[in-house]
Parts: structure tokens; sequence; C-alpha cells
């Protein structure tokens, strides 16, 4: 059995910039990592930076502009490197909904929720940044 985080939001603003800001390192550090490298193109690598301790990649399993972008850790740790994680776009008349998944959690212990915890205050984060211009400063984020 493996265990799943799931969150949808509604981000107010066009697809394209709500594709940019989940596939794009200059615009992933404005809400997620300290610092990040990857080419949104499947087969890609990615580096998501946090601290020399949190020095992670993963592998672009799908992207496709402006509908969806999917990630497969590979290099993390015990509880990430099972794991994959997404999202996926859609357009509405006035918003985009953002369908946010990361699947493939070992356990259900505290790493695994405190992570689903901190994917809302990120995903909150990026509402923000895309509605508003708001960059939370790394060093205050979950």
């Amino acid at each position: 059995m493996t265990y799943s985080i799931y969150h949808d939001l509604v981000v107010k603003a066009p697809i394209k910039k709500v594709y940019e800001a989940v596939t794009e390192p200059k615009h992933l550090v404005n809400w997620w990592p300290l610092s990040c490298k990857g080419n949104p193109k499947e087969g890609e690598v990615y580096n998501f930076f946090f601290t020399p301790e949190y020095d992670w990649y993963g592998k672009v399993i799908k992207s496709v502009k402006d509908k969806s972008f999917h990630i497969k850790m590979t290099i993390s740790d015990a509880d990430w490197d099972s794991t994959s994680f997404g999202f996926d776009l859609v357009q509405n008349v006035d918003h985009v909904q953002i369908k946010f998944w990361h699947i493939g959690w070992p356990k259900c212990n505290a790493h695994y929720r405190k992570s689903s915890f901190c994917w809302a205050i990120l995903l909150n984060g990026l509402k923000n940044y895309l509605e508003k211009g708001i960059i939370v400063p790394f060093e205050e984020r979950e």
C-alpha cells in the first residue's frame, strides 16, 4: 500500500503564466526551492536545492505545455525517492484550476503528514505569487 497527497486550487492568472510558474526554475525559486535547475522536457532532470542536506533531483516524466508537468523523484530521501508529483492544469472561463498530486509515499508517517501540510502552504504561496506577485522569502517557507 502507498499513500498519496492531493490538493486542488483555483488561480486567477493566465494558464501560460501558471505553467511557467510550476516548470521554470526562475519562477519555482519564488515559491518553492532555494535554487533550481531544469528544463521542462520529458526525460530532463531537475535539481531542487533547499539546503546542502536537501539537494534533490527528479526526472520529468510528463510535460505538456500549458496542461501538465510531472516529476519522478530520483535522488532525495527514503520517503520521497519512491514518489512522483505533478501539476495538471484546467483552463476555465476566468481562472485556472491546478490539480496537484504527490503519489507513491511508502508510509503514512510524520514526514508524509508534514509534507502534505507543507505542500498546502507552498501551493498557497504559488497562488499568491501568481495573483499578487508576492514572494515569500525562502527562510519563511514551510
